[in-house]
């Protein structure tokens, strides 16, 4: 089995991203799956480009995307990813689409084919705090994981892909009272575990575990 993992650059005026920083840190083998690790810019359409040069390359059977949500306090899993771009600030190129379809001909929205729910389970099993999340937002996270959905409608119907954020590290929050920070090495780990359920469940159904929200 072959993974492909991607983490984006910094964006927002940081100097890191703890989505990038943790994936270079997991292993290159996890569960006995080849991991391949792509480091994706924060712009609309291109983080979708070069994630389909680096499916080219490495003919995945899995896609992950990693990206930051500052704010978030555990590592969140994606449940879906909506056909619409509304950017609260440009991305990395200066681009800032306002309520934009990501592609006109695509689904309102996609659901991942990732084992979510056994991914929260085994990131809480190792002491890593995570839940499903039901909302990916709408800036470039959503957008690329909607458009990996879309080149599996259209074009890899053999590949299963989702998206996971992760929160911000100590070292971003020096300047951000209150904001809720994960150590690197836990966040790492954390993905780890998430892709050892993925190669666990591979050809099985998630787990039928409570994991929904009120709000």
């Amino acid at each position: 089995m072959k993974i492909l993992v991607t983490g984006f650059d910094p964006f927002g005026g940081e100097s890191l991203n703890p989505a990038w920083e943790a994936v270079k840190k997991i292993p290159d083998t996890i569960g006995g799956a080849e991991i391949k690790k792509v480091m994706i810019p924060t712009v609309f359409g291109k983080s979708a480009e070069v994630t389909e040069e680096a499916i080219k390359d490495f003919q995945p059977d899995y896609v992950l995307n990693i990206g930051q949500a500052g704010g978030r306090f555990e590592l969140t899993p994606e449940r879906v990813a909506i056909n619409v771009d509304d950017a609260r600030i440009p991305d990395n190129d200066e681009n800032q689409p306002i309520d934009v379809a990501i592609q006109e001909d695509g689904e309102a929205a996609y659901f991942t084919q990732l084992p979510v729910k056994a991914m929260v389970t085994e990131m809480k099993k190792a002491g890593i705090p995570a839940s499903v999340s039901n909302s990916a937002g709408t800036f470039v996270c959503n957008h690329i994981m909607y458009q990996i959905q879309y080149m599996i409608d259209k074009k890899y119907p053999e590949i299963k892909a989702g998206f996971m954020h992760v929160p911000f590290i100590p070292s971003q929050t020096v300047d951000k009272p209150g904001k809720p920070a994960m150590n690197l090495d836990d966040i790492s780990a954390g993905i780890t575990k998430a892709i050892e359920a993925i190669v666990a469940f591979d050809g099985k159904a998630d787990l039928k575990a409570i994991g929904g929200t009120t709000h």
